[in-house]
């Protein structure tokens, strides 16, 4: 992800505050522009911001989205490796923590998030989806949570939301296999609410958000997400603290091709 502008409008039916995350370069990696805080950091900060904003304003709920063909690739790993090699230990627990906190923004948020995938959603951009009320999603996105090919665990609560809405057996596919998953796929095992037609994609998303119910709610409780966030954080703090962890990014790093 990388946010370029964020702002409140108004609808027929009430208010939304849209988070449009825009491509530095081409990609949506979280992300690349010249920075004093890691590129991912920051791209969480400012949506955690624009949410603070949306938390404290009469706008009635978030919409999530992207600007462009992708929807999130996950973690530079390019650029993190680097700072893994200036100081392991420092930057696995900086980095860990910024997604424990970005994760919890998410978990306690008050006002229903609508996702609107446009695109390829990768790693913590797919995970973070059980966290939404509602995902619409293009029929040319798709869905992947690669952990095992580069080391990592599971982040954004996965471990605990993904075999709760698609069963263990099909979690377990996702999380450990990383399997990619189509739009209808996703919908299919709960992961998104709906597939539109990638024509009229971004219409049809501002014409159902007018639709929706000001009082929707997450089901799980928001005790037992945090407490999920929490371990899953702990556990990347380790395996990106180990050497192991470290040589499983650069190999990753070395075999892949572009995600998205």
């Amino acid at each position: 992800w990388s946010m370029s502008t964020t702002s409140t409008v108004s609808t027929s039916s009430g208010r939304e505050t849209p988070c449009y995350c825009a491509p530095p370069t081409k990609k949506n990696h979280a992300h690349r522009q010249p920075c004093r805080l890691p590129p991912a950091a920051t791209v969480m900060k400012e949506i955690q911001s624009a949410m603070a904003t949306a938390a404290s304003d009469d706008s009635k709920m978030v919409l999530l989205g992207a600007v462009g063909s992708v929807f999130c690739c996950g973690l530079d790993f390019l650029y993190f490796i680097r700072r893994l090699t200036d100081d392991r230990k420092k930057e696995s627990i900086k980095m860990a923590e910024t997604i424990r906190t970005f994760v919890n923004t998410f978990i306690q948020f008050r006002k229903p998030i609508v996702a609107a995938v446009n695109g390829p959603a990768v790693g913590l951009g797919a995970a973070i989806l059980p966290l939404c009320d509602v995902v619409w999603a293009n029929e040319k996105a798709w869905f992947q949570t690669p952990y095992t090919a580069y080391g990592q665990t599971p982040d954004a609560c996965s471990s605990f939301t993904f075999p709760r809405i698609m069963g263990l057996a099909s979690a377990n596919e996702l999380l450990l296999s990383g399997r990619k998953l189509t739009a209808q796929e996703a919908c299919s095992k709960g992961l998104v609410s709906q597939v539109l037609w990638p024509g009229t994609f971004t219409q049809e998303v501002m014409v159902r958000i007018k639709e929706l119910s000001k009082a929707l709610m997450r089901n799980t409780s928001r005790s037992a997400l945090e407490q999920a966030n929490e371990r899953e954080c702990e556990s990347l703090k380790r395996v990106w603290g180990s050497s192991q962890g470290t040589d499983s990014i650069l190999q990753y790093l070395q075999r892949r091709t572009e995600l998205c």
